[in-house]
């Protein structure tokens, strides 16, 4: 089997940053337009490589490693903006996970808790990114408010309360329909959307609430020259 090369990367020269404070309790999204040179080669990468393999956890698609190189742009060009926006120092971030990733489980197949906005952990001092490596078409990202509870992001604190909401909508019957939520719903209220551009990069706490902007008619590709690829990042304490 043929080596795929690693990607040459570097940020972009001419990147553009958006910083956002998004809904009533001014959630911080940051986004980086243009922000890789070389985002072309890291596309055709993820292409060449193939091996995407079934998700165990809750995302709606599959997934495998992104290369050596992309954790290196990210150690090399975030840590500033972070501590910025953020107020995290770069020993605060213990670890980075990161995947190409491709949506393509069906809305039928989706399990109820796929169907509505979801946190990706309860630290607010963990962060989360998506770098869309796709063209417009393949849906961004949208940040939610939950309306019972008014949150629009769930930490430690709000779990319990977000989570007991939830079940009592299920126990009343109000189970969303086999659909990915794309706007505002009995239980949601959408904040914020960002389509999907390529080379754009999303930057947020894992504490907000947010979910794919999936619409109707969406084709679920499993190839990645035609799907909605992305790499999707996670900042970690541990």
């Amino acid at each position: 089997m043929a080596v795929v090369q690693e990607p040459v990367l570097r940020r972009h020269p001419k990147c553009r940053v958006q910083v956002d404070t998004i809904g009533r309790e001014r959630q911080p999204v940051v986004c980086i337009d243009q922000f890789l040179d070389g985002a072309g080669a890291l596309r055709a990468h993820a292409i060449a490589q193939g091996g995407f393999h079934d998700n165990t956890g809750f995302y709606p698609g599959l997934r495998t490693p992104a290369p050596r190189a992309y954790y290196q742009v990210l150690y090399e060009n975030l840590p500033g903006l972070i501590q910025e926006v953020f107020g995290l120092g770069r020993d605060e971030l213990a670890s980075v996970e990161s995947s190409y990733s491709l949506v393509t489980t069906p809305p039928e197949a989706l399990h109820p808790v796929q169907r509505i906005p979801h946190f990706d952990s309860n630290s607010p001092t963990e962060l989360a990114m998506i770098h869309f490596l796709c063209e417009p078409g393949q849906g961004g990202t949208g940040f939610y408010r939950h309306r019972d509870t008014g949150f629009e992001s769930v930490d430690v604190s709000r779990r319990d309360r977000f989570l007991a909401a939830l079940e009592a909508d299920a126990k009343a019957g109000r189970v969303p329909s086999p659909a990915y939520i794309n706007g505002d719903t009995e239980q949601f209220e959408r904040i914020a959307s960002y389509e999907a551009v390529f080379n754009r990069l999303l930057l947020y706490r894992c504490t907000s609430l947010h979910s794919g902007n999936i619409a109707e008619g969406f084709s679920f590709e499993t190839d990645p020259e035609k799907g909605r690829l992305s790499i999707n990042t996670f900042l970690l304490n541990t």
